[in-house]
């Protein structure tokens, strides 16, 4: 009777429950091998690889997501969504706002998030800086590409409430500003900064250990050289002085 009713059920619509269930499955296996091949090469690796990764024809792939650029846009917003709430608990259980800072930062760097960090992001929140001409895009990091049709927040106009990489700008930004305040934070650091600092931190190394190890070693770098030096100036390093001057020269 039990067989009888399963197959009664295959034969009248019941079959639609296991293949949701695979149907599922395969978005589940489709997404974790998006995020790996996405992080390990960037935005810019194709279809044909996130299929193989998952174990799945490439038309699987398409059937859950019809263009390249919305499989993208869905791997760039859950990244961006990940990092904003790990800004948030920052936020709420560090009173202190370098601690909170840095905990934000290790907590994304470990996570990998930088290596998806949506290069938009980037783009939005970096301004010109002492009358400099350079845009946004010089400060992005190059190992990282993307389809230039996704859009994950405009470039040009403003982010809209409710946006997904506005909510990460917005917490960020609160402390930037907190541990700015408080002469924690260079004076000159902004919330582009603090983001090219998670993306720079991620290397793409093939042994997982060397991988931690190096993160958590340029993190240490990169942390040291975010820090207020009440003593030392922060327009720039100082570079050895020209043939013939005994004033060293300073970088901008």
């Amino acid at each position: 009777m039990a067989a009888a009713s399963v197959a009664g059920g295959a034969q009248g619509g019941g079959r639609s429950t296991p293949l949701r269930v695979d149907a599922q499955r395969n978005l589940e296996h489709v997404l974790r091998a998006a995020r790996e091949v996405f992080g390990e090469l960037g935005y810019g690796a194709p279809m044909e690889d996130v299929a193989r990764r998952a174990r799945v024809g490439v038309g699987t792939v398409y059937r859950r997501f019809p263009s390249k650029d919305v499989l993208v846009r869905r791997i760039a917003e859950e990244e961006t969504a990940r990092l904003t709430e790990q800004a948030r608990t920052a936020l709420v259980q560090e009173e202190d706002p370098w601690a909170a800072l840095t905990r934000f930062l290790r907590c994304a760097v470990g996570s990998g998030a930088g290596r998806l960090l949506p290069p938009q992001v980037l783009r939005v929140s970096a301004a010109p800086r002492g009358g400099a001409q350079a845009g946004a895009a010089g400060l992005m990091p190059q190992q990282r590409q993307e389809p230039p049709s996704v859009e994950l927040s405009s470039s040009t106009g403003p982010l809209e409430e409710g946006d997904s990489a506005a909510e990460l700008l917005s917490a960020v930004g609160e402390m930037v500003e907190r541990a700015r305040s408080l002469g924690q934070l260079r004076p000159d650091v902004s919330v582009a900064d603090v983001l090219l600092v998670i993306a720079t931190a991620a290397p793409s190394l093939p042994d997982p250990q060397q991988q931690a190890e190096a993160s958590a070693r340029v993190l240490e770098i990169l942390l040291d050289g975010l820090r207020s030096r009440l003593d030392q100036p922060v327009s720039g390093p100082l570079l050895p002085p020209p043939v013939g001057s005994a004033e060293p020269t300073r970088f901008e």
